[in-house]
């Protein structure tokens, strides 16, 4: 688990058609979470892609939305039938909400309320989690704007993801909390991983199982680990893959992939 760094992804991506096995689930996409959507769909972003790439898991075809109304994409929550998506425009953090057919109902841009991009939570019912400037994590709902939690920051930026019915928080360098809708503590472990290790994002698979991705710099490859949903507890992880880009078995193998045997060319 020592000398992790986070490594730059980049790829540049073509439309392709893959076909992939059903019984695998893409949780990483060149270092980015993969969002599923029931058992057909799967959403994810990739850096120079202006929208949401769609794969259709049934028909084994690739499809993108939002390409008219998103600049540069990067997290995605599907929840009770809308999908929230990070995105950034001139430096300035936003969060847009679109239904499944593309079409665009809110974009907020939250840079007077946090100075992290791309990190967010969905609760069920609707609000939205993020860091603030001041050390709280806060929830958005309409105008109004509420602590959900006072929390203590680390040096680099922290990580936000919805889980569970609630929000995992992780603090680098300090630790990762779960907290119920209510704002209460489920669990919390310390940081585990050494100074050198940085970490791009957190997965939850179809399953439910919670992952977060790191690269490790002396042999060029990337790990993903598999954290306890109950306690926080690193349960498992992957062989070492040469790209950011990981499958997961129904029985909880991680297998190495490249993004061009999902959506075509680059890695």
């Amino acid at each position: 688990m020592n000398r992790l760094v986070v490594c730059a992804l980049t790829a540049s991506l073509f439309w392709a058609c893959g076909s992939r096995p059903k019984s695998l689930g893409l949780i990483y996409l060149n270092g980015r979470a993969v969002e599923p959507v029931g058992d057909s769909l799967l959403l994810m972003t990739t850096e120079g892609v202006g929208g949401i790439i769609v794969y259709d898991l049934r028909t084994n075809t690739v499809d993108t939305i939002g390409r008219d109304v998103l600049n540069a994409p990067f997290h995605i929550q599907a929840l009770n039938g809308r999908w929230y998506v990070s995105d950034i425009v001139d430096g300035r953090p936003h969060i847009a909400v679109l239904t499944p057919d593309g079409k665009l109902e809110t974009y907020r841009d939250v840079d007077t309320i946090t100075s992290i991009p791309h990190q967010f939570a969905v609760l069920p019912d609707g609000r939205i989690i993020l860091e603030s400037r001041d050390g709280r994590l806060v929830a958005l709902q309409g105008d109004s704007i509420a602590t959900f939690a006072l929390v203590e920051t680390g040096t680099r930026p922290s990580l936000l993801a919805g889980v569970a019915g609630g929000v995992l928080h992780a603090v680098p360098l300090v630790h990762i909390t779960l907290y119920n809708q209510f704002g209460n503590i489920r669990w919390r472990i310390p940081w585990y991983w050494a100074e050198t290790a940085f970490f791009t994002d957190i997965a939850t698979d179809r399953q439910g199982r919670v992952h977060i991705i790191a690269g490790v710099p002396a042999d060029e490859t990337f790990i993903v680990y598999t954290l306890g949903r109950n306690d926080g507890e690193v349960i498992q992880w992957s062989a070492p893959g040469p790209y950011a880009t990981f499958t997961i078995e129904r029985n909880g193998n991680f297998r190495p992939d490249s993004a061009a045997n999902w959506i075509g060319g680059g890695s």
